[in-house]
C-alpha cells in the first residue's frame, strides 16, 4: 500500500505504520512515503502526514530537508490573515517543533515569526511555542526575533500571553540576567491577570531573576 500510486491508499498506509511506530516498530523507511503524502493538497491527508513525520522522523533522517519548501508553503499560506490557510499551517507548526533542525529552524524562522502577530489566537500561541523549539536548535534566532515573544505579553489572548510566559521562563532557566528588564511587565501580570497556572510560572519566573 505504501508504495502505491494513490494518494489515498499511500496515506492510509502511512497511518497504519505510524501506529506501529507508536508501539515500537521502525518506520524510518518510508521517510519519502511521508514527504509524498505531506504533498497531498487534501487537508486529511496532509494530517496524516505531519504526524506520521512527527513520529517517526529524526535529526538523522536523511530527507528531512526535502520538508523545507512543504513547511514554508503551509506557513506562507496562512500568513494573509483571516482563516485561510490557519489549520495547515497549525499542522506544519507542530510537526516543526518535533523535528526541527539548525537548518529547518534557520530556514523557516522568518515564516514563523510572522505568524506571531496573525490575526488568529490559534496560531498566534503555536508560533510563541513553536519559536522556542528553533531556538534551542539554532540560538541566534533568538536575538534576531525575541521581540516578538515580548509582545506576545501584551497581547489581548489570555491563551497567547501564557503562552509567551512559558517560553520566557524556558529561556529564563539558561540566562536570568537577560530578562530582568521584563520584571515590570512580569509584575503588571501578577496584579492583573486570573489565569491561575501562567500566575504560578510568573511567580517561578520573578524567583529566577531575584537573585540576579
Amino acid at each position: 500500500e505504501i508504495n502505491s500510486t494513490d494518494l489515498h491508499a499511500k496515506a492510509n498506509a502511512l497511518e497504519k505504520l505510524t501506529f506501529f511506530q507508536m508501539i515500537g516498530y521502525s518506520m524510518s523507511w518510508a521517510s519519502f512515503a511521508t514527504i509524498e503524502v505531506m504533498s497531498s493538497a487534501r487537508f486529511g491527508h496532509k494530517r496524516i502526514s505531519y504526524n506520521a513525520a512527527s513520529q517517526g522522523f529524526t535529526q538523522d533522517t536523511e530527507v528531512i530537508l526535502l520538508t523545507t519548501n512543504l513547511l514554508k508553503k503551509e506557513l506562507r499560506g496562512a500568513i494573509g490573515g483571516g482563516m485561510s490557510g490557519v489549520y495547515e499551517a497549525g499542522l506544519a507548526i507542530n510537526c516543526l517543533s518535533n523535528i526541527v533542525t539548525e537548518d529547518l529552524a534557520r530556514e523557516l524562522l522568518p515564516e514563523l515569526t510572522k505568524l506571531t502577530s496573525h490575526s488568529q489566537p490559534y496560531l498566534r500561541k503555536k508560533a510563541v511555542l513553536c519559536l522556542f523549539k528553533l531556538f534551542v536548535k539554532y540560538p541566534q534566532g533568538l536575538r534576531l526575533t525575541f521581540s516578538r515573544i515580548q509582545s506576545g505579553l501584551e497581547d489581548s489572548n489570555p491563551s497567547v500571553v501564557s503562552c509567551a510566559v512559558n517560553v520566557i521562563t524556558e529561556l529564563s532557566d539558561k540566562n536570568p540576567r537577560n530578562y530582568i528588564q521584563m520584571a515590570p511587565s512580569f509584575f503588571q501580570l501578577l496584579t492583573s491577570s486570573s489565569n491561575n497556572w501562567m500566575l504560578i510560572k510568573v511567580v517561578k519566573l520573578l524567583g529566577t531573576l531575584v537573585p540576579e
